[in-house]
């Protein structure tokens, strides 16, 4: 009996020993790494006509430049006129900038620089918008296309995705021309027409042209994410997340072939059945989660700011990366964040209901994380699925994730600081871009690709994106404005 309890005593000392030493480790790891924000005085707020701004975006939102994947005439008056108003709005830049119409309406802007072997930048925006959901119109509290100023908003679809950005650009770049700027180094801008849908006439047709001219772009930056405010748990400050990578993007077509006949007689194997079991398949066998690259150096970058629990799990990924795959599942995008996405969203299959079909389709749409491919996405679908009977294809306008920028390249520390001068309260942070954005066009000219929205978010803001009252802060569209001219002064001012 006494030796069984020295043994006992000796079992407990020993989970005892383990467990401090456990807690030292943690308490180690969450407290040894300091902030990595940078050191950086906020800027005075630099002088805004935000009415005049406003109202000059609000008049942008009224063109209905909803975009198209099979007609690239829909809706040319309205891409038309916004380019007349785009014109008549920003005079100065138009003299100093030239202009080219790419596709029928993408504008394709060159604003030269006095130093011929500096590297040039680009600033990216799309004039299209998404269409209205069938039926919500009279959930919208204004009109979606009446471009109202309302309660300190611009309120319509548009406003915020992404004529906003688009607008700032140019709002920034008029104002220092009119102040007397030159560029040291030549500036593009480059605002597509088909974003929406894929981007392949406007963007893609735009850094085509680039790349014949030999030219290489030293950083672009696009729409992407925004500054979080309250959307992270655990961080008490807004969090600006600038999309250093963005998922890749398969929408791969299965079909099920079959013997077609009467549903009087139908055999053990039908095309739907057979269909309907590979999908159930897919949807229940995902492809894994994973914390590394961009999203592992995001939480490096956030723990030092959070405080208590939150702090202590980000700091020990080691340890609690199970506890925190368990909490993403929770939630669509913060899993989007850490897998590579299993989305099924179209099925086809049988014209009658007495007639075996003989073939059963279905679209399943993959965002990939940077690492994986289109052929291990197709991969993992045949060994999932185990039925040869199954084909799969691949519809156009799929691309694989775009090489990912690195924190450490000096327009990333450009971008940063730039985003500290004008949000000085905001913790910045590496992030991955979980849907697509024209940049991605761009990556065979670009050494380094930004997606960042210069715009504060909470996440009842985020439910209005391509959703129902779409809008733009009136303020929050002056803060968008200062942080594109000082991206400007300092990107491409004197050396």
């Amino acid at each position: 009996m006494r030796r069984l309890l020295r043994i006992v005593r000796a079992v407990v000392l020993l989970i005892l020993a383990v467990g401090a030493a456990l807690l030292a480790v943690v308490l180690v790891n969450t407290f040894r790494q300091g902030s990595r924000q940078l050191e950086v005085a906020a800027l005075p707020k630099a002088s805004v006509d935000q009415a005049a701004a406003a109202q000059r975006l609000a008049e942008a939102v009224r063109f209905r430049t909803v975009s198209s994947p099979d007609d690239p005439e829909l809706n040319a008056e309205a891409f038309a006129a916004l380019r007349a108003h785009i014109e008549a709005s920003f005079p100065a830049f138009h003299t100093a900038a030239a202009q080219e119409v790419v596709a029928g309406h993408s504008l394709l802007y060159t604003w030269r620089g006095s130093d011929t072997s500096a590297k040039p930048i680009a600033l990216l925006a799309h004039q299209d918008v998404v269409p209205i959901a069938p039926g919500t119109e009279p959930d919208w509290a204004v009109p979606p296309f009446a471009g109202v100023i309302k309660e300190g908003f611009v309120w319509g679809r548009g406003a915020w995705d992404d004529k906003g950005n688009l607008y700032a650009m140019l709002e920034a770049a008029e104002a220092l021309i009119k102040a007397g700027f030159k560029p040291r180094r030549t500036i593009y801008f480059a605002f597509g027409h088909d974003e929406e849908v894929g981007g392949v006439r406007g963007a893609k047709a735009m850094s085509a042209i680039l790349a014949a001219r030999n030219v290489r772009l030293d950083f672009v930056i696009d729409e992407g994410l925004l500054i979080s405010e309250g959307g992270i748990k655990g961080l008490d400050k807004p969090a600006a997340l600038v999309g250093v990578a963005e998922k890749g993007y398969a929408s791969l077509v299965l079909t099920a072939k079959a013997t077609p006949g009467h549903s009087s007689m139908p055999p053990r194997d039908t095309a739907i059945g057979m269909m309907s079991a590979a999908l159930a398949k897919l949807e229940a066998n995902r492809l894994p989660m994973r914390i590394d690259g961009t999203v592992g150096e995001m939480f490096a970058a956030l723990a030092p700011e959070m405080s208590g629990i939150n702090r202590a799990v980000l700091s020990n990924l080691w340890l609690t990366k199970p506890l925190l795959f368990s909490e993403f599942a929770k939630s669509g995008p913060a899993e989007a964040m850490v897998r590579t996405t299993t989305a099924l969203t179209i099925f086809n299959a049988g014209d009658k209901d007495n007639v075996l079909p003989g073939n059963a389709s279905a679209t399943v749409n993959f965002r990939l994380l940077p690492g994986d491919t289109e052929a291990g996405i197709i991969d993992h679908i045949r060994q999932t699925v185990a039925n040869d009977r199954i084909s799969i294809s691949a519809l156009r306008g799929n691309r694989e994730p775009p090489l990912v920028t690195s924190t450490a390249s000096p327009a990333y520390q450009l971008v940063n600081r730039t985003i500290r001068e004008i949000f000085n309260d905001a913790v910045v942070a590496p992030g991955l871009m979980i849907a697509g954005t024209d940049s991605s066009h761009y990556a065979g000219i670009a050494d380094s690709i930004f997606r960042f929205s210069p715009l504060r978010a909470t996440t009842e803001d985020l439910k209005r994106f391509h959703g129902t009252n779409e809008r733009l802060s009136v303020e929050g569209y002056g803060d968008m404005i200062r942080f594109y001219r000082r991206l400007l002064e300092t990107a491409a001012g004197p050396a």
